[in-house]
């Protein structure tokens, strides 16, 4: 059966899916009826968890299938992803089952029994920590977003998921498995254990050159096709306004010179040695980062004596002083800013500079609670919101986020991962931006810590 677009109105309450988000849900449905599961891999912005929700507001209207369903997503996704149900399908029973372990057992007593809900919406660490009490239930749908943390197939979440009962599985990623074909095959095992029972081929092509590199490419192109789904925004969705991104050097300081060449004498044996040990040289490394960000990162840099707000604050870094320019210029355009730095003690320097130049702002990192996370991120995209400023942790703050309301991000230090970077511009650049969206990367010139 194929859904018209027409027809997605029975099951989804609020908008209209776009054509690709139709297509993307009829090969959610084909792959049903043929007892397959698969991997849904747009890129990310759009529209994976409206795709996912369709496909069980399809199953509940066409199959008169309401469940049981299980979503297991990052506890950074999960007030999300409950923002969504009730946004595109309000009429499935979604159950949020997560918190301390007397509130989850709380949970479990009252609500999670066959009958009460229809979706089950949970964390991995949940997961994980209450598989006796989910594994007792035969599940329709087995739903996993970012599901490249399953990509290790002995990793204790992979390997719990893997003894569920399931009728269908459905892994959700918009980060490419970079080349590493193993772990492509770790999620082709979970999802398809006897047509991938075999990481032979896979393996085969690591070791391939020339036209038998080809060949295999070809033959994996092949194999692949009917399992993973993905789209890129320029070949799909062509509302979306431009990004531009710029690039922009910024000189260090003398106290950040003095700081980073204090790191590099402090480890010339490290620095000299013919085969340095990788941690050793990855700690190094980090450290010449912290330099390149904000010498305060350093215990021992700061006077104590001065005022903790004051001018210091901005004058002993490069990239801070270049930032304090830029952003009175974008604010007086109407622009609204997100910032994202890696390193959450250099997110509490950037609070004291806002608070210092009196710029209302928002804060996320790997620490910020479930509840305050959503709140946060609801007062950002309030209508005539005052909020100018949206900090946050490259990991923590970029899953699950929305934030069209900013047209501007700037990446204060960047990942060593790019799809990190790539993922964190999405929360401004994706369905719903109106403006274009301009990307600021900021680089110390001339060192190795950007």
């Amino acid at each position: 059966m194929r859904v018209t677009k027409d027809e997605t109105k029975s099951f989804i309450s609020t908008g209209v899916m776009r054509d690709y988000q139709v297509e993307g849900l009829n090969w959610i449905v084909r792959l049903y009826h043929r007892g397959l599961n698969g991997i849904l891999a747009d890129e990310m912005g759009l529209g994976k968890t409206l795709q996912t929700i369709s496909m069980l507001g399809y199953l509940n209207v066409y199959k008169n299938i309401s469940g049981p369903h299980l979503v297991v997503v990052p506890k950074s996704t999960l007030g999300n992803w409950m923002n969504e149900f009730k946004r595109w399908y309000p009429q499935l029973r979604v159950l949020k089952f997560y918190g301390s372990k007397d509130e989850r057992a709380l949970i479990r007593e009252r609500d999670l029994q066959y009958g009460k809900f229809d979706v089950v919406a949970t964390s991995y660490e949940v997961v994980i920590r209450e598989k006796a009490c989910l594994s007792k239930f035969s599940w329709e749908y087995l739903v996993i977003d970012e599901a490249h943390r399953i990509k290790n197939e002995n990793s204790t979440l992979s390997q719990i998921v893997r003894i569920y009962n399931t009728k269908c599985r459905l892994l959700i990623t918009g980060t490419p498995l970079q080349n590493n074909l193993h772990e492509l095959w770790a999620l082709l095992n979970f999802l398809l254990p006897d047509v991938f029972s075999d990481s032979t081929l896979f393996e085969t092509f690591t070791n391939a050159v020339g036209d038998e590199k080809q060949e295999i490419i070809n033959q994996l192109h092949k194999v692949l096709k009917p399992f993973i789904l993905r789209r890129l925004k320029a070949e799909v969705e062509r509302g979306i306004p431009d990004k531009k991104e710029l690039t922009v050097y910024c000189k260090m300081t003398r106290s950040q010179k003095v700081t980073y060449q204090a790191v590099l004498k402090n480890n010339v044996e490290v620095l000299n040695a013919r085969k340095g040990e990788r941690t050793k040289l990855l700690n190094i490394v980090m450290q010449l980062r912290k330099a390149c960000n904000h010498p305060y990162l350093f215990d021992g840099v700061e006077d104590k004596t001065l005022d903790p707000f004051g001018e210091h604050l901005v004058e002993q870094s490069g990239k801070l002083s270049l930032l304090d320019k830029l952003l009175p210029r974008l604010q007086s355009q109407g622009s609204r800013v997100l910032i994202f730095s890696q390193m959450t003690r250099l997110l509490d320097i950037l609070e004291d500079y806002c608070t210092m130049r009196q710029h209302l702002y928002c804060r996320i990192d790997g620490q910020t609670n479930g509840d305050v996370r959503d709140q946060m991120i609801e007062d950002y995209n309030a209508p005539g919101s005052k909020h100018f400023i949206f900090l946050l942790s490259t990991r923590a703050g970029g899953l699950g986020i929305n934030l069209t309301s900013a047209d501007i991000v700037v990446l204060y230090d960047s990942d060593w991962n790019p799809q990190m970077d790539l993922q964190a511009q999405d929360r401004a650049h994706r369905i719903g931006q109106t403006k274009d969206v301009k990307v600021f990367r900021l680089i110390t010139e001339s060192t190795i810590g950007t």
